[in-house]
């Protein structure tokens, strides 16, 4: 890990909820919180006591381990990164660029979460983040009457979903394109909201469902 990122992420208190970053993030890489501590060289019980008590605040060492255990840095733990835009870091060495296959782009698509819709609107092309779920091979989301992801109904869209690890400079990305429409059925629109992943983080009264199609699914690696 760099250090000196790291050195500049331990400044003052953390900056936001470490328990549940710790705990997101060892779940994401599907460790126990077993494995976890072993890893950090720690006990259980106190990693449980960082991940249950909003005021835990531990000292440099048992964050750098943690990091280090989670192939992370003290700033996203600490949510000192937040506001940041992804992949501030300098490239890795030795890069290697692959396309990855059809079904390795449905893996990673089906994992969900918030994906990058490109619509036509009248002022010109508009790239908005949309919560989504993948159902029946295609990309479902729901959305509002007149808001900017509506307008993506009877036209083709381009829908992305990437995720960058800046700790080691690495990062996938995977582009779908495919023709958007209004899912009018009661009967469907009922199913997809028991299949969907979950709720639209905007809130409010989003009732209208969007089905993209896809004719074309691409996608890339890149890894050290």
């Amino acid at each position: 890990m760099p250090e000196q990122t790291q050195g500049n992420a331990t400044k003052g208190a953390p900056s936001g909820d470490l328990g549940r970053r710790l705990a997101a993030r060892r779940v994401q890489l599907g460790l126990t919180r077993e494995e976890t501590a072993a890893r950090a060289g720690m006990a259980t019980g106190y990693l449980r006591h960082l991940e249950e008590h909003a005021g835990a605040a531990p000292s440099q060492g048992p964050l750098l381990r943690l990091a280090g255990a989670l192939r992370t840095t003290i700033s996203a733990l600490t949510g000192g990164d937040a506001d940041l835009p992804p992949g501030p870091g300098e490239a890795g060495r030795d890069p290697e660029f692959t396309e990855l296959t059809r079904t390795e782009c449905a893996d990673l698509l089906s994992t969900h979460g918030v994906g990058r819709l490109a619509v036509g609107t009248a002022l010109g092309p508009v790239i908005v983040p949309v919560n989504y779920s993948v159902v029946d091979e295609t990309v479902v989301f729901r959305t509002a009457h007149g808001a900017t992801p509506s307008l993506a109904s009877g036209s083709a869209v381009a829908f992305e979903v990437d995720r960058i690890d800046d700790t080691f400079s690495e990062g996938w990305s995977v582009l779908l394109r495919g023709h958007a429409r209004t899912v009018t059925d009661i009967g469907e629109e009922r199913r997809l909201a028991e299949q969907a992943h979950s709720t639209p983080w905007a809130g409010g009264r989003r009732d209208v469902w969007v089905r993209i199609e896809p004719y074309a699914v691409t996608g890339r690696r890149i890894s050290v």
